[in-house]
């Protein structure tokens, strides 16, 4: 890996700024100074510094956003505000990107990252990757909702959906569930609710492919996964 690029891709910089550093003497690779961006180096066994400071490599990040309603789940929107925009510089020059969506108006649990392959199998219709959701329901949530929720149920273009799971919290007129889906069509659950004549009023996404929303971690705010919550998505690219 190019010198320059591992330098810049670890935050310290453009290209342009890391060329400078070079020329003033300021970055070393095995305690030996190096003025050629184009070096060559092993981020796994070459330590690289800056001003006597170890620059440690990420090639990947993986981040759980809290994800505020009102916020859209896109890198860049000319009308609303992004999650992107929610992150600060050190996650942003890693150029994350979301794993699947939320609506604008849903809150809860937006993975991010910059690894194509673990998002490509956390968002594959053929891994049926789980993810649940809490609901306020208006209307009466009844077990044959969950009867026909666990078949399928037929939205409004005519596509059945695959079976999905739903728990009663809270029966009555204002409903509370908990609802699991395998699959992420526009709009799915709510769409779903209204297959069955009843209509979502709030939505929160708890977790997806094993991982949990932390409810430590208060809402428009994120943090990297843990090491036990990236060995666990790792799995799913085996």
């Amino acid at each position: 890996m190019r010198l320059d690029k591992l330098v810049s891709n670890a935050g310290y910089g453009s290209r342009k700024d890391v060329k400078t550093m070079l020329k003033k003497k300021r970055i070393t690779v095995n305690n030996k100074i190096i003025r050629d961006g184009s070096f060559q180096v092993d981020p796994a066994a070459d330590v690289v510094k800056l001003d006597e400071k170890i620059i440690h490599y990420e090639k990947y990040i993986y981040l759980m956003l809290h994800k505020p309603p009102g916020v859209v789940s896109a890198t860049a929107d000319a009308k609303d505000e992004t999650v992107i925009d929610l992150l600060d510089t050190a996650e942003k020059h890693f150029d994350p990107f979301c794993v699947g969506r939320l609506d604008k108006d849903t809150e809860g649990l937006l993975l991010l990252t910059n690894d194509g392959e673990l998002a490509h199998e956390l968002t594959s219709p053929k891994k049926e990757i789980e993810k649940t959701y809490f609901a306020k329901i208006n209307g009466t949530v009844t077990e044959t909702d969950i009867d026909c929720f666990k078949k399928g149920v037929v939205l409004d273009d005519g596509y059945q959906t695959k079976p999905a799971g739903l728990r009663i919290l809270k029966s009555g007129e204002d409903s509370e569930v908990e609802i699991t889906i395998t699959e992420g069509k526009f709009h799915q659950i709510k769409r779903m609710f209204q297959a069955v004549g009843k209509k979502v009023v709030y939505l929160k996404r708890l977790s997806m492919g094993g991982i949990t929303l932390d409810e430590r971690l208060p809402i428009g705010t994120y943090r990297r996964l843990t090491e036990e919550e990236q060995s666990s998505l790792e799995t799913l690219k085996k």
